[in-house]
């Protein structure tokens, strides 16, 4: 039977998610919400820039909340769990990579009432976190025994990022160390992290009394970069790393890490990506231990990442993916522990 599914909102996870959706065999898209009203009453194709899909797209979230769907991927920039609980409540499962990928059940009593209400299962998924730092970590170490020390990390030019306005004023490029510093990326990112690090710690067995820090450090420019977001002037943030790391009896055990660079020359400290370049590395030291080393995720320039990022791109792909057994779990909040083992699907001419 195939599952009707709604986008809600249309930036680049948005867009990428609806062409995933369409060449998904399982999945029909039979709605999207758009945040500006110059979208609504457009047809999706066309804010797509392709063929018209017979889809409408809507500013009216009353109207998608009445809509006859199975599942909504939700999608906007910053999350609402008010929005979120309401289409829960209305039927809706809901793939989102906002949030939720591990959440505390005693802070998510609305959620769970409305999964509840609706008899609808919400799950919290992505890349960096929502995959990287606890999927895959979670997969290799089935190889090792005696695992001692897990780690998840990303070294990205953050110059292919196509989202000046998140750049500047949310991830704090191009300011002072102070503003920077000030800017709110770092609890933004930690109510994610934090969860990612609580899985890895509950799901391998390291404690029940593990404590978790932040550790959030800027270099600036020397010399003028040319960036996306304008050039950044010496003495401006051109480099960002954050840690956030579980220990148990003051020994480190899981860590998520961060590592945000406009280039690759240029910064105080002399930061750089290192010989082998942009990727996201997955950590588990035991007996023995396996390190991967995942590619592709950024893009090969600066232009193709502006035009099309991967990283955006699989954010989407994994949330899409994960629809036919989302809709298929038992209401409530599940993760990836909850969930059965899912994959991507073959090209349409391949089928």
């Amino acid at each position: 039977m195939t599952i009707r599914v709604v986008q809600w909102a249309t930036g680049g996870v948005g867009r990428a998610a609806i062409e995933c959706v369409l060449q998904h065999p399982d999945l029909e898209l039979v709605g999207c919400w758009v945040h500006s009203a110059d979208k609504s009453g457009r047809d999706v194709g066309e804010l797509l820039g392709r063929e018209p899909l017979g889809v409408t797209a809507t500013d009216d979230a009353e109207a998608i909340l009445a809509l006859d769907a199975d599942c909504v991927v939700y999608a906007p920039l910053m999350p609402n769990a008010d929005e979120v609980a309401a289409l829960l409540a209305s039927g809706k499962n809901v793939v989102t990579p906002t949030g939720w990928v591990y959440p505390d059940p005693a802070r998510s009593a609305a959620l769970i009432e409305a999964c509840t209400t609706g008899a609808a299962t919400l799950h919290g998924t992505g890349i960096h976190p929502g995959g990287i730092t606890e999927r895959l970590p979670l997969l290799i170490s089935g190889w090792v025994a005696g695992a001692r020390f897990v780690r998840a990390e990303e070294f990205s030019d953050i110059r292919t990022y196509g989202a000046p306005d998140v750049v500047r004023d949310i991830m704090g490029f191009g300011l002072t160390p102070e503003q920077a510093m000030a800017s709110p990326m770092a609890s933004l990112l930690g109510a994610g992290f934090k969860q990612s690090l609580r899985m890895i710690i509950d799901a391998m067995g390291f404690g029940t009394d593990a404590r978790t820090s932040t550790t959030e450090e800027v270099a600036v420019a020397t010399a003028p970069i040319d960036s996306p977001i304008g050039t950044i002037e010496p003495g401006q943030v051109a480099a960002r790393r954050y840690r956030w790391e579980a220990t148990v009896d003051g020994e480190p055990v899981v860590s998520a890490r961060v590592n945000w660079l406009m280039g690759e020359e240029g910064f105080d400290p002399d930061w750089t990506l290192g010989a082998e370049g942009e990727r996201f590395e997955v950590e588990v030291v035991g007996d023995p231990t396996v390190t991967a080393v995942i590619k592709g995720l950024q893009p090969e320039s600066i232009a193709a990442g502006l035009e099309r990022n991967p990283g955006v791109v699989s954010t989407a792909n994994h949330c899409v993916n994960a629809i036919p057994a989302v809709v298929a779990a038992e209401p409530g909040i599940r993760t990836y522990l909850d969930l059965p083992f899912f994959t991507g699907k073959a090209a349409p001419d391949l089928r």
